[in-house]
């Protein structure tokens, strides 16, 4: 009976919850991001999984399966015809166009749901050691991308990744390596039909025709490979290009994973956590802020901050927004339920298009939490009386005068436990405050300076976790 209250009271919340602040008509929503079906490695068809979200009150869900599961290894120097070769369920295996179908009728089915389909993507990896010797190690292999607001199947089929297919329009890049082939196929060819040699014309002609077959397997959309050692990050940088292109959005996800050094089988997997990658890539809309790992470059003054004040001094052309992503195969999977890393969008009115704008624009907070529990963030805004003007995550505002923060939390389930909300200015805390929920202040930034540029965040810890978006103030550049 209680679970079936909160469940109410929960979807009375996503539906009818408002921003209370001087900036009227938005409302929030809350989603849950990274969710696999049955279409890749999770345990639920799209249906059941629906269904789910449903019972927990949700009405927003992001389906990111994964786009390509492949590993293969080849040996030299015909990697691509004498090879192992391993792949899983994904949406180019079972086919995009399928995938985006099922989507599609699934909205059809449920008009009160909004469902945005997307991938997870592992762009690259790269072998080190010898299967000879049992070292062979698969390096990097989870690095992961998350793809979201794709709609067009043709878009992951070409999305630049190793091992996804073969397409003659890359012919170009391959072309000049291949023709040495082609002109010895041709001889050997020739020596054959002629008799002049038919033992050596049908050798020259199987061996050129292995050689070409080999090289036609390079005509991948990625133009690296997996046996030439670590490339950096142009294999990401390449992913985040081309769906910015196509008009999606990426998000590096967990990128402080402890999980990605095991032994699988006959080799080794090796990811050691990867924040450089956030430093080393542009583009990108945002990365995986709270998961079901520990993360350290949300600490005040960490990796995401310097990259904000990075964004602030024009050294990076965006700033980077934080999400909360589930990592969702099954329910109870490690302990883990559906519902227990919620990212709450503010929007204007309830549609796809606009969560994908409030996701594009910084709108949103993200949470960790024990499902049912979930901390609420009402209010977040920043304001000056002199221009009247109030902004809230994502937004870009210039302070004159003063510079007042307002913040209202609450509880889903009311707690008498004692949470820590840590107010941060350019990666430094400058106020906390030790409460009770339902907390609620007005707070005026003695320190504030009108010359100073630089953003305002939010840290809540104790029940759960949550972290707001940055809020911008005083650079002309940022208008």
């Amino acid at each position: 009976m209680r679970f079936i209250l909160v469940t109410i009271i929960l979807s009375l919340f996503i539906f009818t919850s408002k921003v209370y602040s001087n900036q009227k008509g938005y409302i929030q929503i809350a989603g849950l991001i990274d969710l696999r079906t049955r279409f890749s490695d999770g345990a639920l068809d799209l249906e059941s999984l629906i269904s789910l979200a449903k019972r927990k009150g949700f009405s927003l869900i992001f389906i990111n399966d994964h786009d390509r599961m492949v590993m293969e290894y080849g040996l030299f120097p015909l990697r691509n015809v004498i090879r192992k070769r391993v792949e899983r369920n994904s949406i180019n295996r079972g086919g995009a166009e399928n995938f985006i179908r099922e989507i599609k009728n699934a909205r059809r089915r449920h008009p009160d749901m909004i469902i945005v389909p997307g991938s997870e993507s592992a762009p690259f990896y790269y072998w080190s050691g010898s299967p000879l010797k049992g070292t062979l190690t698969a390096n990097n292999h989870e690095r992961r991308i998350l793809v979201i607001g794709l709609e067009d199947p043709s878009c992951y089929s070409h999305l630049p990744i190793l091992h996804n297919g073969i397409y003659l329009r890359y012919m170009g890049r391959e072309l000049p390596g291949l023709l040495p082939c082609i002109f010895s196929l041709f001889i050997g060819i020739f020596l054959t039909l002629r008799g002049i040699s038919i033992k050596w014309g049908l050798l020259i002609s199987v061996i050129s025709a292995l050689f070409i077959w080999n090289g036609i397997g390079n005509l991948g959309p990625s133009p690296y490979d997996p046996y030439h050692g670590d490339p950096g990050p142009g294999p990401y940088q390449l992913l985040i290009d081309y769906v910015r292109e196509k008009g999606g959005l990426t998000f590096w996800n967990y990128p402080e994973t402890r999980s990605g050094v095991r032994r699988m089988g006959p080799i080794s997997v090796r990811t050691e956590p990867y924040p450089e990658m956030l430093r080393d890539t542009y583009g990108y809309t945002g990365f995986a802020a709270l998961y079901g790992d520990r993360i350290t470059i949300t600490r005040p003054g960490g990796l995401w901050d310097q990259l904000l004040l990075k964004y602030i001094r024009g050294e990076r052309d965006s700033p980077i927004w934080g999400i909360a992503t589930a990592d969702f195969h099954s329910e109870g999977e490690a302990g883990e339920v559906l519902g227990n890393y919620p990212t709450v969008f503010l929007v204007r009115e309830r549609s796809r298009e606009a969560v994908l704008d409030a996701m594009k624009r910084g709108r949103m907070y993200a949470c960790s939490c024990n499902y049912p529990q979930m901390l609420i963030l009402e209010q977040f805004t920043i304001s000056d009386p002199k221009n009247r003007r109030v902004a809230i995550c994502g937004d870009k505002i210039a302070l004159k005068g003063k510079a007042i923060v307002e913040i209202a939390l609450r509880a889903m389930i009311p707690s008498d436990k004692e949470v820590r909300v840590r107010l941060i200015r350019s990666g430094r805390p400058i106020k906390e405050w030790k409460v009770r929920l339902p907390f609620k202040v007005r707070f005026e930034d003695e320190e504030f300076k009108a010359t100073e540029k630089g953003f305002y965040r939010l840290e809540v810890l104790g029940i759960g976790k949550l972290l707001s978006n940055p809020i911008f103030f005083n650079n002309e550049s940022l208008a």
